[in-house]
């Protein structure tokens, strides 16, 4: 693109740079979200919620099946 085109393009500059950085936090987000090991430590706050009885077992199992699906599936392919 020439200069020409730059310049017509400039006003568009902070919606481009916001795109940029909105893209940026979305991948870190997701990179998080499937981190194994922020699943396993997830696990173990569950595992201690349980065992002080601060959830029951059915809450469990069904927050257990969701990181473990997770876990499984990974992040999306991009």
């Amino acid at each position: 693109m020439g200069l020409l085109g730059e310049l017509l393009l400039l006003p568009a500059a902070p919606v481009r740079g916001t795109g940029w950085v909105l893209r940026q936090v979305m991948a870190e987000a997701e990179r998080q979200y499937y981190d194994p090991s922020a699943i396993q430590r997830e696990l173990a706050r569950l595992s201690g919620l349980l065992d002080a009885g601060e959830i029951t077992e059915e809450e469990f199992d069904r927050l257990e099946d969701d990181l473990l699906d997770r876990l499984e599936k990974g992040p999306p392919n991009r």
